[in-house]
């Protein structure tokens, strides 16, 4: 007769291999054609109607001036004419390392003022409302006083993306921080992890998925800040980046060209989101068991 006793080793032992078969049958790669389906064609649909419609618009006359509105064949056109000369690329690396560097700049400055504004109650009395006010603030408001006290010059930029971004850096922290379960802090303390070691073991580590809200925030209004900085503080001194790119194509009213630059604006702000925060974003949510990773 075969012995049916366990010991406990053995039975937490047949759990953690169950659980890992689970998991395991959970992360396997779904096959390319599955992705592809779900993933990959339904923006490639999306793409295709907005140029069928925009064509259509112009096939069929219902927009017959094209100083209103080019065809998808001018724009390319554009785009390869740039392409040849060399500055397509170089429009778009001058305002994406403007955009990066200055958010860089708003992620060193927000989240420390976030964690005092968060866990300090006289600062978050004293600072927090301006917050709140500054990031709902538009940015553009903050370029005229920017070129007055810096003058034209890629500082004003930075002032601007900083102005912008670092208000929802630290308001997105402080939100992570208020929804940390007062349990989490009691059992740190109890583990003696207090003052900094606290801060850094117990409290971001649980306020991080709303941090991580508060950064994509942060990069969109930094993109848009550094877009409004370019398109009203012109100067060829400072470079060509997609804001002037746009302002100089309405000023020699090229519609081709304007819709061009507005298109590389808004494939910068996605490739962005898509390369950096939405995989930043997976990960914490899959750290915490709410997104099975595929």
């Amino acid at each position: 007769m075969a012995n049916t006793d366990t010991t406990p080793a053995q039975q937490s032992g047949s759990v953690e291999a169950g659980l890992d078969a689970l998991e395991t049958r959970a992360v396997d790669r779904p096959p390319f054609s599955q992705t592809f389906v779900s993933k990959i064609l339904p923006p490639l649909i999306a793409i295709g109607v907005v140029l069928a419609v925009w064509q259509g618009l112009i096939t069929f006359k219902i927009v017959t001036d094209p100083s209103k509105l080019p065809s998808p064949a001018d724009v390319w056109g554009e785009a390869e004419d740039a392409w040849l000369k060399g500055t397509l690329l170089g429009y778009i690396w001058t305002s994406v390392s403007r955009g990066l560097l200055g958010f860089l700049f708003a992620l060193v400055i927000g989240t420390p003022l976030g964690l005092l504004v968060a866990r300090v109650k006289v600062i978050r009395a004293a600072i927090g409302p301006v917050l709140s006010g500054l990031q709902s603030l538009p940015s553009v408001a903050w370029v005229p006083p920017a070129v007055i006290w810096l003058g034209l010059d890629s500082s004003l930029m930075y002032a601007v993306i900083l102005l912008g971004a670092v208000p929802s850096i630290a308001n997105g922290l402080v939100s992570g921080v208020d929804q940390v379960p007062p349990l989490f802090l009691r059992a740190g303390r109890t583990l003696g992890a207090t003052g900094l070691r606290g801060t850094w073991h117990i409290i971001l580590p649980a306020a991080f998925p709303g941090y991580v809200a508060g950064l994509k925030q942060g990069w969109a209004f930094s993109w848009r800040s550094l877009m409004a900085a370019e398109i009203i503080a012109y100067s060829p001194d400072m470079g060509v980046g997609l804001g002037q790119l746009l302002e100089i194509a309405r000023s020699n009213s090229s519609m081709a060209q304007v819709f061009l630059a507005i298109l590389l604006i808004l494939f910068v702000g996605i490739a962005i989101d898509l390369l950096i925060f939405s995989p930043l974003e997976r990960r914490v949510l899959r750290s915490r068991g709410l997104l099975v990773k595929s």
